[in-house]
């Protein structure tokens, strides 16, 4: 099975087949025992629904990705009051939600409870855990004293005489090394259980902070005095709690409208997985209408620039950072190490001197994260160099329209038709494969007024479908895909704009609710629990209060570079 983040392969239960995606075309087959016994379980929410073909697919991909914004970052980009870092939180949670253990699992001795748990949806941070630090396939991630291992960044003479001139240690990844072999590709590739969070800088960094997290609760349970033996699990517990919370609390409420997000989380789920429809211990599935298209609201929340740290930045001494220069200084989807600015380099293996992140390209937390909500105005930037979210909606920034193929495991293959580079095409392509539900279909299915028309075509400001013919617009109205529905959506939600709403924002509440019960460590479960963690609100705890607590309480930790 292929775990990546454009996953190309699907076992969806009650099927009895497997769908992959291959060179755009979509293949059924049979699964083997194995397979179906090892596979990641997705679930059918809807019926299946009618697929655009895909020519009219090419074409609402490329209204979804045209003139939307480049390097610039006040180039006219929609954007929202939701700091840039929780696009990343996103998409750090989707991995989370989406591991395949399938791989780690064959031939190696794997508890049962433990290999089914990690074929489940649960938010569980099993993408930071593996299977811990006993398991002969994940202790590579780990220290001896079951902290997780992290990285130290590589001084280079840019900007010079500034902090950019050391190593910093911790500040990287963990990574293979010369001792790997193989490609240079391979020598750089992160020692963490989910090579797709090292895709981008931004996952990459946050993927770091939250590995600090787990060793300083490590640390703060040494000092209690937990037994060495107990002390990983019980650190593992207290970060996956305060994990679960932040998402309930500080993440959907931002993303879906929170009469959504506290309904469902104080009354139940009234549609997917509903209570009385399955049996207690029953682990959740992944609806593919989450996965394909609901959930793959980040893409369009994703900037074309950021104000990344002192150096690059707008009237820094380097560029900005743009989005393309976020793919190249990762280790999975590019190489560290600068070059052109067309990313062409990228695809081969070999290409890139650095197997370290170079030290100024240290993320500066506070640029991503708004420590004033919680009272530290001492880690504020100046609102121009603040990065805040684009806003939820049908339009994607344009260099989403030629991924680099690191990013969906193309890397040192023949280079692919240009519109397969293009993610809105790979995300509806995907759907149409998988014969997914359309928008209209779950709106009458779940028994929400469909949007209309005027609605679906003209929106409010996102993506203009023009040029097509009277029957493509038919079309799109009467099957309209998933994906783009959920977004339109939220683009036209006149109550909280830029917020999933309806259909989106109910199945992607619930499918949290579902994830966060499935857990074996659970808030749902246990609705009594609260953060005992340090936070600066009584009663809250948020991911800049988990964020500092991770650094310290230390500004030079969170921002390194100064």
């Amino acid at each position: 099975m292929v775990h990546r983040h454009h996953r190309e392969t699907y076992y969806v239960v009650n099927e009895g087949r497997i769908l992959e995606f291959e060179k755009g075309d979509a293949v059924a087959r049979v699964p083997s025992a194995i397979e179906q016994q090892m596979a990641f379980r997705f679930s059918r929410f809807g019926e299946k629904g009618v697929q655009l073909d895909e020519a009219l697919r090419g074409k609402l991909a490329e209204a979804m990705t045209t003139g939307t914004g480049g390097t610039d970052p006040d180039s006219g980009e929609p954007g929202t009051s939701i700091p840039a870092g929780f696009t990343y939180l996103g998409q750090f949670v989707d991995h989370d939600l989406t591991l395949d253990r399938t791989q780690v699992g064959l031939g190696e001795p794997v508890p049962v409870e433990d290999l089914v748990q990690g074929r489940s949806p649960a938010l569980d941070l099993d993408s930071l855990y593996g299977l811990g630090p006993h398991h002969a396939g994940s202790a590579r991630f780990y220290e001896s004293d079951g902290r997780l291992k992290m990285g130290t960044t590589l001084g280079v003479g840019f900007p010079p005489e500034s902090s950019s001139n050391i190593d910093h240690e911790g500040f990287d990844l963990p990574r293979a090394g010369e001792a790997a072999g193989g490609t240079r590709a391979d020598k750089r590739a992160p020692l963490i259980p989910d090579a797709r969070n090292d895709e981008n800088l931004a996952v990459g960094q946050l993927h770091l902070a939250f590995i600090r997290f787990h060793n300083r609760v490590v640390d703060l349970l040494a000092e209690r005095g937990v037994p060495e033996h107990r002390l990983f699990q019980a650190a593992r517990d207290i970060v996956v709690k305060h994990y679960q919370w932040v998402l309930r609390t500080d993440f959907l409420p931002r993303i879906v409208d929170p009469d959504i997000v506290e309904r469902v989380f104080t009354r139940g789920r009234r549609h997917f997985e509903r209570p009385g429809y399955t049996r207690p211990g029953d682990l959740p599935t992944m609806p593919i209408e989450f996965s394909v298209a609901a959930y793959r609201l980040g893409h369009s929340m994703v900037r074309g620039a950021y104000q990344w740290n002192s150096v690059f930045r707008a009237g820094g001494p380097g560029p900005i950072a743009s989005l393309g220069l976020l793919f190249r200084f990762s280790g999975t989807a590019g190489n560290l190490t600068p070059g052109p600015n067309d990313l062409s380099d990228l695809d081969d293996p070999n290409a890139g001197e650095n197997l370290r992140l170079p030290s100024n390209w240290i993320v500066d937390f506070r640029r991503l994260f708004d420590f004033g909500e919680i009272g530290r105005d001492d880690l504020v930037v100046p609102e121009s160099e603040f990065n805040v979210a684009k806003r939820l909606d049908t339009l994607l920034v344009d260099p989403l329209a030629t991924l680099p193929t690191g990013t969906f495991g193309g890397r040192g293959r023949p280079a692919p038709p240009p519109i397969q580079r293009n993610l809105a095409f790979r995300n509806l392509t995907r759907a149409a494969m998988v014969e997914l539900a359309t928008g209209p279909q779950l709106a009458a299915q779940m028994g929400f007024k469909p949007l209309t028309e005027d609605q679906i075509l003209r929106g409010n400001g996102g993506a203009v479908l023009e040029g097509l013919s009277d029957t493509e617009r038919a079309q799109v109205v009467e099957h309209t895909p998933l994906w783009f529905y959920v977004l339109r959506e939220a683009e036209v939600n006149e109550a909280r704009p830029g917020s999933l709403t309806g259909v989106g924002g109910t199945l992607v509440a619930e499918v949290f609710h579902r994830a966060i019960e499935g857990s074996r460590r659970s808030i749902v479960k246990h609705p009594g629990w609260r953060p005992t963690l340090p936070s600066h609100r009584k009663g809250r705890f948020t991911m800049t209060d988990l964020l500092l607590f991770a650094f310290e309480n230390d500004p030079e930790l969170l921002n390194p570079l100064g």
